[in-house]
């Protein structure tokens, strides 16, 4: 029986790596896995929140807490491992 073996991207390996550590700086306790990721991918990061955690729309606006992953994500992408700002900037999950 022949198997598809399938390699992951390594672009898109690096973006869910960033994410994953978006999500440690900021003290959210989550972990996208490669599926999570390409749902993620397709849906985008507004619309996960929305589904996963609508509790935090309690707490934070959408856009805020989205824009903060993001910018904290694009930070790790590009080599910049030093928090942005103090511990009270983390968000509380």
């Amino acid at each position: 029986m022949l198997q598809l073996v399938t390699t992951p991207d390594p672009a898109a390996e690096a973006q869910r790596h960033a994410y994953n550590a978006a999500f440690h700086e900021l003290d959210l306790s989550w972990h996208w896995d490669a599926a999570t990721f390409a749902r993620v991918r397709l849906e985008g990061v507004r619309a996960w929140i929305a589904a996963e955690h609508p509790h935090l729309l309690r707490a934070y606006a959408l856009e805020f807490l989205a824009e903060a992953i993001e910018q904290t994500q694009a930070r790790w992408l590009a080599g910049s491992y030093a928090p942005a700002a103090p511990q009270d900037a983390r968000l509380a999950a």
